[in-house]
């Protein structure tokens, strides 16, 4: 697809991972193993993909689960963005950190800890009593969640050598996304259908018992071998940059003052420019910002979160818009999307062989095309759950091709050393994706909703009407024909809210395909 992958200067020392009994591994070219890290590198490959089912499951089966959540723990508008939030944003915060430590200290340790962390904190957020609790735990979710992602594709980029495989491999990777959240509406409408809420966050304990039986068996530990020391104050700046533009993206979605919020926006580039700063100067830098000089590099980069955005932006506004207006169960939902979760799965396999022959650039820009088609198909038509499966499918088949060519343009054009900051830099730019397509795509719509329902008289406390969920389960409490009003001026509030940012949408999508076009223009087959 690219040119071939930088190889380690003299100055920096090859990579030697080790098997997984911890002998070290036949060394091949640029310091990997000769049989490509693991014995059994198909096998290693399934057992990598248990982490990153659970973490495309967790996304889709929580946008589900929004309904209930409003109805049972009645958040606000602004506590509701953040339980969506608050996992990506310190995942965001630390895969930069956990990417640079899995470098350091071991890529299989650093998902096992994350596996076992992972299962304990889901268990307790299955139990959370009120939208504050859940917000600590979704924050401690992130928390050990930020290990398994780079772990998982810096794994792969020193398994698989050959480049084809390597290739093959990361589609496999990429369509696991796909399959995760395809697979997390069914089996997240059977269990909001028969449990409760927390039956989302239990189902996480199972997987990671079995990926926790079978890690030490068949992943090779790697790592490398001078990675010079962890710079704790690095860690900080990237929190403090993250933290503050995030923030203030969800308090102006969520109608905080504009130029509060723009502030906090402010300060957390600043941050970033400091952060920056450091890594130029450092011997050793967390995150070797030379990268970032590869256009190609910076490019995918970008188009990964660009592809990220469109995808939970969409589930964002039409998971609520199938359930609270248009009255389907949780599981009729969620198979209105599962062609579409399944064709983004399709697309991201089949666009292997494409892209041997078509340049990248090309492909690129026709599958954010499709991406923008879709969402016009929402803003511009009367929508109907037949209209939102096929806008979901025209989408998906765009996104998932252009998360298979993004994320193999990043490892290919990193050095083998630097597969985990490399790999963190790609599931960074996932989570920052879908930070942005919640807050922004999420905050645009919650702000329209908020301001265009109309209250009808003799409601005492509107204030828990704030939201689509409240207010369906505001207006049910009500009953009559007050509560009659408040559903239907919910319902239409909500509707109109979903055509303008579809809309919004749509022209995002147009910019993205232009971006594609002129930043990878230099990628060659």
């Amino acid at each position: 697809m690219t040119s071939l992958p930088p190889q380690p200067s003299a100055h920096t020392p090859a990579e030697a991972p080790t098997l997984s009994r911890g002998t070290p591994a036949a060394l091949g070219t640029a310091g990997v193993p000769s049989q490509a890290g693991a014995r059994r590198p198909w096998l290693a490959l399934v057992v990598l993909m248990l982490p990153v089912l659970l973490v495309s499951v967790d996304n889709t089966v929580l946008a589900f689960a929004v309904p209930q959540l409003s109805a049972q723990l009645q958040p606000t508008s602004a506590q509701l963005l953040w339980i969506v939030d608050v996992y990506p944003l310190i995942l965001a915060a630390l895969l930069v950190p956990m990417g640079s430590a899995a470098d350091r200290f071991g890529r299989r340790r650093m998902l096992l800890i994350g596996g076992a962390g992972f299962a304990i904190v889901s268990a307790a957020a299955a139990f959370s009593p009120n939208a504050g609790f859940l917000i600590v735990a979704r924050a401690g979710m992130a928390v050990f969640g930020a290990t398994l992602m780079p772990a998982t594709l810096s794994l792969i980029r020193n398994i698989f050598t050959d480049a084809k495989k390597r290739r093959l491999a990361i589609a496999i990777w990429a369509a696991g996304f796909s399959a995760g959240a395809a697979l997390g509406p069914i089996v997240g409408g059977f269990l909001l259908g028969h449990f409760g809420w927390g039956s989302i966050f239990l189902m996480a304990v199972p997987i990671l018992l079995l990926f926790l039986a079978l890690a030490p068996f068949v992943l090779p530990e790697s790592k490398n071998p001078a990675p010079g020391r962890l710079d704790l104050v690095s860690v900080g700046l990237i929190a403090l940059t993250m933290g503050p533009i995030v923030f203030g993206i969800t308090e102006f979605a969520t109608g905080g003052g504009a130029l509060f919020s723009l502030s906090f926006v402010g300060i957390g580039l600043g941050f970033g420019a400091v952060f920056i700063h450091r890594q130029l100067r450092l011997t050793s830098p967390l995150l070797d910002v030379s990268l970032f000089t590869n256009r190609v590099f910076r490019g995918s980069v970008v188009i990964n979160l660009l592809s990220v955005f469109s995808l939970v932006g969409f589930i964002f506004f039409v998971t609520q818009d199938l359930q609270l207006v248009m009255g389907m169960s949780p599981m009729s939902a969620a198979l209105v999307l599962v062609p579409g979760l399944a064709a983004t799965v399709a697309a991201g396999l089949l666009v292997v062989p494409i892209v041997n022959r078509v340049r990248p650039a090309i492909v690129v820009s026709a599958n954010f095309a499709l991406a923008a088609l879709g969402y016009a198909l929402v803003a511009f038509t009367d929508t109907t759950p037949g209209l939102i499966l096929i806008a979901f499918v025209v989408l998906g088949i765009g996104i998932g091709a252009g998360e298979t060519v993004s994320n193999d343009l990043i490892l290919s054009n990193a050095p083998a050393h630097q597969a985990g900051s490399a790999s963190a830099i790609s599931e960074t730019a996932y989570e920052v994706g879908a930070v942005l397509g919640t807050a922004i795509i999420g905050g645009l719509l919650t702000a329209h909703f908020r301001n265009a329902l109309q209250i009808p008289r003799g409601i005492a406390d509107p204030s828990g009407a704030d939201t689509l969920g409240g207010a369906v389960a505001l207006a049910e409490e009500l009953g009559g024909a007050t509560g009659a009003r408040l559903l239907e001026n919910a319902q239409d509030a909500f509707a109109s809210g979903a055509v303008l940012t579809a809309g919004i949408g749509t022209l995002l999508m147009v910019g993205a395909a232009v971006f594609g076009a002129i930043s990878l223009r230099e990628a060659e087959v």
